[in-house]
């Protein structure tokens, strides 16, 4: 084992339930529409695109889509101000770090989205390499984000571990043969997961070695 792989949004900082809770929270007051989790989750670890398709069907077409990020961003940076990192991230970067891994970000996000976030939680310094939606021609589900960070790192994809709390990162990860590693958010839990190496209900579940140690076998 070379390297660990970690995705941003909603496994090191659950911002997927305060985006949920964000967009609800507009389109009810907006259109007295109530989203359906089972189908935000659809778009999570991806970009909105599913999003503001089912919307337009559901709602009206040529809804006002910028309005509507605009004004559930508002509420999701109010979200998450004092959000804290998941439970034992800071220990599996501790541990990645004293194991001398090599510790990656591979995210749908932007660098300036994942840098701002990772600067506050004071996690910044523990990552060699990010790789975000800035790198890559698609986003996941498709496994572009994964393929460049194991051409970045140069190294194969069995020497390397995936952490992941969406259905779209797994497939991603997946369909660039990476072991992977689940680990969902309230968002994201129900979501019909398969293939992964391991499913974690949270990082202090396992330690960072006794998964290592899983991958070896």
């Amino acid at each position: 084992m070379k390297a660990v792989i970690f995705d941003f949004d909603g496994l090191i900082l659950d911002t997927e339930t305060a985006w949920y809770d964000s967009y609800k929270e507009v389109l009810k007051k907006q259109f007295e529409f109530d989203l359906p989790l089972e189908e935000f989750v659809k778009c999570v670890g991806s970009n909105d695109t599913w999003l503001f398709e089912y919307l337009e069907k559901e709602i009206a077409e040529h809804l006002d889509a910028d309005n509507i990020r605009s004004s559930a961003g508002i509420l999701h940076t109010e979200f998450v101000k004092e959000a804290k990192a998941r439970e034992g991230v800071v220990e599996y970067l501790a541990d990645a770090r004293e194991a001398g891994l090599t510790i990656a970000l591979a995210t749908s996000s932007t660098r300036e989205w994942v840098t701002t976030h990772l600067t506050n939680l004071n996690l910044i310094s523990y990552f060699d390499h990010l790789i975000t939606k800035d790198d890559v021609d698609r986003v996941k589900p498709a496994p572009d984000l994964f393929l460049k960070t194991i051409e970045v790192l140069g190294i194969e994809p069995h020497e390397a571990v995936v952490f992941e709390d969406s259905l779209n990162g797994l497939i991603a990860a997946l369909e660039a043969k990476i072991p992977t590693v689940v680990i969902p958010n309230p968002v994201t839990e129900s979501l019909p997961f398969e293939n992964y190496h391991l499913k974690l209900s949270s990082m202090a579940d396992m330690s960072l070695q006794d998964i290592i140690e899983s991958l070896n076998k």
